[in-house]
Parts: structure tokens; sequence; C-alpha cells
């Protein structure tokens, strides 16, 4: 049995999620206060495998290298978006947005995402390819749910605005990869609340 617990995370309030089976977890996008989410982990009591990264705007890499290093586990980020982790510029920390913000550079990425299936630590998943909001979005798809980052949110979508952001592609990536996903399965976003993709495909306002 497969779990998910979400905690909100920094200024952007980003979800962080903490996924995890009998004996294993997985971070997806540990994006600030690395001390708090590691008292999670210790709380949850699986041993860290691995961190996954929807994306690398650093709203959802700035507890990495924390996280990494209090661990010794690799992480696995989309080619497309590998070295953004590096440049404070691509990953928007440098661009004065917040006054204390310091740039942040995290360390490359030891495994570049394949669009496949994976499985690590006996938790298996699909990584599909969700550009729009950032060129590297990928998104998760468990067998009970699929984690999103920003592409896709509870009634909205992903910003567009920003750089390799594009309104068009986005919109093709959630039709193509998100909403062929079951009805019922829960989706949980990199802002705000969970939703499902049948509540999406229903009710987002941009598909209807």
């Amino acid at each position: 049995m497969i779990q998910i617990e979400g905690f909100v995370t920094g200024i952007a309030q980003e979800n962080c999620y903490l996924i995890h089976n009998e004996k294993n977890l997985l971070v997806v996008d540990p994006g600030s206060e690395g001390d708090r989410l590691i008292q999670e982990i210790e709380r949850i009591g699986k041993t860290p495998q691995a961190i996954l990264l929807t994306h690398t705007h650093y709203d959802h890499i700035g507890a990495v290298e924390q996280i990494r290093n209090k661990y010794g586990i690799p992480v696995y980020v989309n080619p497309l978006e590998q070295k953004w982790l590096g440049d404070p510029i691509l990953n928007l920390s440098g661009l004065g947005r917040h006054d204390n913000m310091p740039d942040l550079i995290v360390q490359p990425a030891e495994y570049e995402f394949e669009m496949k299936e994976y499985t690590i630590g006996g938790m298996t998943f699909q990584v599909v390819p969700t550009p729009g909001h950032s060129i590297g979005s990928v998104s998760f798809i468990f067998d009970d749910f699929v984690v999103v980052g920003d592409a896709l949110f509870r009634g909205s979508i992903g910003r567009t605005d920003l750089y390799t952001g594009d309104m068009q592609q986005l919109l093709y990536s959630i039709k193509t990869y998100l909403f062929t996903l079951p009805h019922e399965l829960a989706a949980y976003p990199g802002h705000g609340e969970a939703t499902t993709i049948g509540r999406e495909i229903d009710t987002n306002p941009f598909f209807n």
C-alpha cells in the first residue's frame, strides 16, 4: 500500500509530497523548510530512496541539497531542466522576486528521467511529459494517484508567462497525458488542494 502525504512549504506555499510504502520513501519537490521536511521523514520512519522533481523552479527545489546530503539519496530530473538547478536565472531564484531570497544553486541531479516506468524502493510509477508551465515539467502516475506539479491545479492550470511557458503546449499536455487517466484518480498539484482527474475534466474552466 502506497501512501502520499503533502506538506506546504515556503513563501510560495509549494506542496512537497512524501510518498511511502511499508519500508521506503520518495521525496517529491522539496521546495523549502528542509528541517521540517526532515522531521516529517523521521516521523514517518521509512527509508528515503530518492528525490523526484516535477520541474526546477526555485519553490520546488529549495530543500533539495539539505535532504540529499542528510540521507545520501539521488535526485531525478528531466534532462531539459538539468542545468536549471545550478542557474539562479533559470530556476527563478535570481530574478529579485523576493528581497530576502539568496540565489539558489543546486548541484546536478544524479539521474535524468526518461519518459518510462520506474520502480524505486518498491514503488512503481510512470513518468510522463507535461510541459507548458516549463519545458521540462513532468508528472508521476502511480496506481492510485498522480503528482502533477504545476501543470494542473484544482480549478486552474499552471502559469505560462515564465521562461519556456506555453499555454497551448500546457493545454495539450493536460489533455493528452492527464485527462486520459481514470476519472476517479486523485491528482496532487504543486500548489493548493488535491483534486481528481474527473473533477477537472468536468469543471476546470480552461477546458469547459
